[in-house]
């Protein structure tokens, strides 16, 4: 059972419990990005959970780069593959999206075009996603933790290039 001011999932977007009714059984959830609305669920919803840990924050971000983009041939399923690994609700998934829409619209961006408005929107939600999560759990603020993420993944990816550039020379 969650707590009063306890922060949760519900479905994908990170709320606040705001009331806890044990005699109707119900819980009122705040989304964090718009406390304005609020929703009722049932104490034995199975889609409000828990946080992840910081644990598994960290965790998460140390596959970051080892993640693989969508690599699809026909442009227009891209689409779909979005959908499809935003519902499963997964943490990697979403960043298969964030790095597959930020490679896209690089490459875009590369050939003097216009970026995709698809990448961009669904780029967008997958950093919304992912950051409002980690950022509860982290105690930061959205941006704080793109910073954070972007540091940890930056070192990350030094680490291994001088991994592979001492192998390469020292075999």
């Amino acid at each position: 059972m969650f707590k009063l001011n306890e922060t949760v999932v519900y479905v994908r977007d990170v709320c606040k419990v705001t009331k806890v009714d044990e005699k109707k059984k119900y819980y009122t959830l705040a989304p964090i990005d718009d406390e304005s609305l609020t929703i009722k669920i049932p104490f034995d919803n199975d889609k409000v959970r828990p946080l992840i840990s910081k644990k598994e924050v960290e965790e998460i971000i140390n596959q970051i780069p080892d993640i693989e983009v969508i690599n699809l041939k026909n442009h227009k399923m891209v689409e779909n593959e979005y959908k499809k690994l935003l519902n499963s609700n997964e943490h990697l998934n979403l960043i298969k999206i964030i790095k597959t829409a930020r490679l896209r619209n690089q490459e875009r961006i590369d050939n003097n075009k216009k970026t995709s408005e698809r990448d961009s929107t669904y780029f967008n939600l997958a950093e919304k996603l992912l950051y409002n999560e980690f950022a509860a759990v982290l105690g930061k603020t959205f941006e704080e933790t793109q910073d954070y993420v972007l540091e940890k993944v930056t070192i990350l990816k030094e680490k291994e290039w001088k991994q592979t550039y001492l192998l390469k020379y020292v075999v």
